[in-house]
């Protein structure tokens, strides 16, 4: 549930286009942030894990996918899973243990690193934007406020901050200089409340970073002092 614990499935009541996945992923594999919104004009977004997440089979290996707070996912965004990447120390590319029914192997050939090449989790940070079509590809690591480009394969970790594009994807340009990301990565305003990114949201949407980090210290130190005044009464 998001922090609100709003439990709305879309963005607008009017529009079923768009959903807070969060709300609609019950999978315990996939992990979804709050506020957290899929993008899809062309099938029903409920149907996010059905349709975006591929070679996805708990019951054969144990897949972890984790999507950070205030993600902007567009159309078509699909992760693909580690059971699609077929064992590259095998001679044959063709995938035996999977099609047992033919071969009866030994059980011995069903453990993970003979089905498949093992990835570890698939990450996306936080305030992380993937284009329309976007491919990542399993065990990736992207950075908090990222940008992925329209189409792009995804096949490397993505910095923080940082926009790629392509196939397969390859950096672009930082969205900021160093010292900005620096005291965004220190900020981490997704983890804040709601209640507290209300008071700086107008300077968050306008890029100045020195004026959300002076009004984050003055609600900061103002709520210390009520806490103070509170605890001596």
């Amino acid at each position: 549930m998001r922090k609100d614990n709003d439990q709305r499935i879309y963005l607008n009541d009017d529009d079923p286009t768009v959903v807070y996945l969060k709300n609609v992923i019950d999978d315990p594999d996939i992990q979804v942030g709050e506020h957290t919104y899929y993008h899809d004009e062309k099938n029903d977004p409920r149907d996010f894990v059905k349709n975006n997440v591929l070679y996805h089979f708990p019951e054969f290996h144990q897949d972890k996918i984790i999507i950070g707070k205030y993600c902007s996912l567009a159309s078509g965004t699909t992760f693909i899973c580690p059971l699609a990447n077929h064992n590259f120390d095998s001679l044959a590319n063709y995938p035996f243990p999977i099609v047992n029914a033919h071969w009866a192997l030994d059980e011995s050939f069903f453990s993970d690193d003979k089905v498949c090449t093992l990835k570890g989790p698939t990450i996306v940070g936080n305030d992380v934007w993937i284009g329309y079509n976007s491919v990542i590809m399993p065990g990736v690591h992207i950075g908090d406020g990222a940008i992925i480009g329209t189409r792009s394969v995804v096949t490397k970790d993505v910095p923080p901050y940082t926009v790629v594009a392509g196939d397969p994807a390859r950096p672009i340009r930082k969205r900021f200089d160093d010292d900005t990301i620096e005291k965004l990565m220190a900020l981490k305003w997704w983890d804040l409340p709601d209640e507290e990114i209300r008071e700086f949201l107008p300077e968050l949407i306008n890029g100045h970073i020195d004026a959300v980090l002076e009004k984050k210290w003055l609600g900061d130190a103002a709520r210390t002092v009520i806490e103070r005044l509170g605890n001596t009464k």
